[in-house]
Parts: structure tokens; sequence; C-alpha cells
């Protein structure tokens, strides 16, 4: 295949590591797992680019969905960003189970625009967010007891990236994460996303959902404690915290008026908070179990 039929396949980038709303593959992580994690990273982040183009039709995001899967299988070198993870995980033996669960989650995005109710939604995020933490977490040996915890925190950031673009998801793909049920109960109307403010029936609709999330950011608190890498016991960590600021916006604010995001300063705060949170963590786990100590 031609250089210039694998780039067709492709679109360009809407964002970098650097752009995303929470660390990755951040100076926390050891350098020697920066390469594998990034790897995966650009895997997701050139599949999701697909799965959100507003002009591409469902049937051709599938399709080309569908060679990023081959080509991670090795069944095809149609898709160029599948290749370093393709070559990642032939050299460290990690399972590719995360990236073809990611494929499934863009091939619904694809095709489904909206949720019945807060049980399909959390579904979702089974398979588009779970398995990114899953991956880091394998990366750094960790076991797969951590999964329930990791399961909850990695949903609860998917919700808050929901929730901070519901406005520019209806507007420019027509895809609504919150819950129709959710805009029922509050007799609020879909189309409401559209304008540039939130009445006050969505703007509870709005709230309800960002509520609920805090039970996943709780369960997702108990995620570090856990992790036995102590640099990625403080990214988790950090990563925690700044889910609880950010969902405490969205329990307040309106997202389609308001700031819902943290300014640099504040993310930094924020980071050093959850660093220390983790390190406390860390002490405490260390004096009850030193047997557990780290994998530096």
């Amino acid at each position: 295949m031609s250089a210039d039929t694998q780039q067709a396949l492709e679109v360009a980038a809407s964002k970098t590591e650097t752009g995303e709303n929470f660390p990755v593959a951040s100076r926390l992580i050891a350098p020697r797992h920066r390469a594998t994690v990034l790897a995966f990273y650009k895997f997701a982040r050139a599949a999701d680019d697909i799965a959100d183009h507003p002009d591409l039709p469902a049937p051709e995001k599938i399709a080309r969905l569908d060679l990023f899967e081959a080509t991670l299988l090795g069944q095809s070198d149609a898709v160029a960003a599948a290749m370093p993870l393709r070559a990642t995980l032939a050299k460290t033996g990690l399972s590719a189970r995360p990236a073809l669960d990611l494929l499934i989650a863009f091939r619904m995005d694809a095709t489904k625009t909206r949720y019945r109710d807060f049980d399909e939604l959390l579904h979702y995020c089974r398979y588009s967010a779970a398995p990114v933490g899953r991956f880091v977490l394998s990366v750094h040996g960790e076991p797969e007891t951590t999964w329930p915890a990791n399961d909850a925190l990695c949903a609860a950031l998917q919700i808050i990236n929901h929730l901070q673009d519901c406005g520019k998801d209806f507007r420019e793909i027509d895809r609504v994460y919150i819950p129709q049920d959710v805009l029922a109960r509050h007799g609020a109307a879909t189309e409401w996303l559209g304008g540039p403010a939130a009445p006050p029936p969505l703007l509870a609709a709005i709230h309800e959902v960002a509520a609920r999330n805090l039970d996943l950011i709780r369960h997702g608190a108990l995620l570090s404690p856990q992790v036995r890498d102590w640099r990625l016991c403080l990214e988790t960590a950090i990563i925690a915290r700044l889910a609880a600021k950010l969902n405490g916006f969205l329990t307040a604010r309106d997202p389609l008026s308001q700031t819902v995001h943290l300014s640099k300063p504040g993310a930094l705060f924020q980071a050093l908070l959850g660093a220390g949170a983790g390190i406390a963590g860390r002490f405490q786990r260390a004096a009850i179990s030193p047997e557990t100590a780290d994998h530096a």
C-alpha cells in the first residue's frame, strides 16, 4: 500500500498527549515505559479522530477502524498510526486486548449518538475508557486486582469529558452522552445543548450526571494505594484529584456558558495536592505491608 493511501486512511490529529485534560505519559511515568504508553496513545488518538470526524459517513468510519484492527493484528500495513503499537506489543508481549476494546467503543461512536440510561453509558465507558488504564497498569506489571478501581476512575474521567464537551459534541457531531432518561426526568430537550447556556431543566440533568459520577470518583481514588510502582502511584493520585476538582465544577456550573476546566496554575495546584495524597497513602501502605513496597 502506498504512502498516499495510508495517509488517506487517517485524519489530522485533533490533539497530542499534552493537549489532553488529564496526564498522558507524563514525566512521572518511568522513562522505560513512556514510549510504550505513547504508542498506545497515538493509536487511540488516531482511531478516535476517525470515529469523531464530522464529515465521514458511518460506513466509512467503520471500514477505516477495521483497517486499524487489521494493521494492529499484522493482517495489513494500511494504517501508519497502528504500526508503532504493533511493534511495541510484539516486543513486550503485552496483549492487544485493550486496543481492540477501544476499537469497539470507536465503532459504537460511529453509529450511536444517544444513550438510554447511566448503565448504557457505563457499558460504553467499559470499552472507551477502562482499556486505557488497564493497558498502562499492564505496562507497569500491576495485577488485575487493580482493574475495578481503574475502571471506575477511567469511567469517571470519560464522563467528565462528556459533560465538559456536551455542547460541542451535540453541535458538531450530534452526539449526546447525557442519558436520555435523565434528560426526560428533568423535562430537558436534547436540542437545548446547542444553545449558549443551559436552561434550568438541562442544567439540572447535567448536575445529576455529575453528582452520580462522584461514586465512580470515590471508587477510583482507591486505585493509587493499590499501585505498586511509586511513579504510577503518584500519577494516579494526581489524576483522581484532578477528576474530583473538575467534577466539582460540573456539579455547580453550566458547561455551556461557564468555565469547567482548570487553568494551568489551578491544575498545578491540584496536581501537587494529589501528589501529596499519593505520597501519604504510599507511606501508610508501606507501614502496613512493607513486603509489597515498590517496583521503582
